[in-house]
Formats: structure tokens, sequence, C-alpha cells
């Protein structure tokens, strides 16, 4: 499966655990890696600005290295994360509301009322997820349509609370 835009083509270390990523469909995105290198610590090296300077692309542009085979993150992670970042929505989001629901790529689509080729293209990051979708996404988490019909309203935390016992 060939993702050209989790590829990357170039990336700059930049001060303070950010990075500059060029991807291979013209988009550029900045990441600030500060909060993870902080808080996982397999990547707490990487606080030693002269070893995050040496980021490089890694084979395929597939992710950028600092230690070859030792320490690296994913560049459709990093995509991701610099999206959110922005205030957008990740792709990733998607992937995990359809793990969460246990819903088909088919009964998705039809919940939101997208078609499943949409519904792809947002989940492996090919357009762009509008905040529409995203929130029909939270919408169809909140009511839990169980046929067909389509709530009238959303219900309240008791009513939830209810449909969904613990």
């Amino acid at each position: 499966m060939s993702k050209n835009h989790f590829v990357l083509t170039g990336l700059e270390a930049r001060p303070q655990c950010c990075l500059h990523l060029r991807y291979a469909d013209g988009q550029s995105f900045d990441v600030d890696l500060s909060d993870l290198v902080h808080s996982r610590s397999f990547l707490a090296p990487l606080n030693d600005p002269a070893l995050f300077n040496q980021a490089k692309v890694g084979f395929a542009g597939r992710s950028v290295d600092w230690i070859e085979d030792a320490l690296d993150l994913a560049s459709d992670n990093l995509r991701h994360l610099a999206i959110e970042q922005a205030g957008g929505i990740g792709h990733e989001r998607i992937w995990t509301w359809l793990h969460e629901t246990g819903l088909t790529l088919e009964q998705a689509a039809e919940a939101l009322g997208i078609s499943r080729r949409m519904l792809i293209y947002y989940r492996d990051g090919e357009k762009p997820i509008p905040r529409a979708i995203w929130l029909a996404c939270l919408g169809w988490e909140a009511v839990r349509p169980l046929g067909k019909q389509l709530p009238l309203h959303a219900p309240t935390a008791r009513e939830y609370a209810a449909l969904h016992p613990a």
C-alpha cells in the first residue's frame, strides 16, 4: 500500500524538540515533540539538543531517525500529531473510533451519511477529516443508535448511563 502523503521528503530540526516536516504530497507541518520527549523514557535521549539536531529522514521516508534501528518515530504518527497540534483532526481518531465501536466500514459510512470510499480517505489520512464528520462520530458514540432510526435528541447523562450499564 503506497501512501505518499506519509512519505517524508525533508525535515529540519528546530529548537526545543520541534521538527519542520515536508511530505511527498507537498504538505509541510511543524510538530512539537517536547511533551513526548519529557513523558516517554525511550525518547529521553532527545533532550540532548546535539542528538535531537541529528534528526534525518529514515528509510523510504517512513520515519525520522536519530539512532538507526534504535531511536526513530514513524512519519504517519508525526503527521497525525502535527495535524492535532494545529487544531485539526488526525486520521488516527477514525481508526480508534472504528475499533472502539466495532462498526464495519459499511456500517460506519452509513451511520455518518458518507460513502465508504470517503470514510477510507479519512481513515487513511488521504483527506482531512472535516470537523462535522468528527462531531458526527462523537454524536454516534453518545447515542449509539440500535437500528436505522436516529434518536430525536441526545440522551442526558442519566439516560446514557441507563443505556450503557458498566
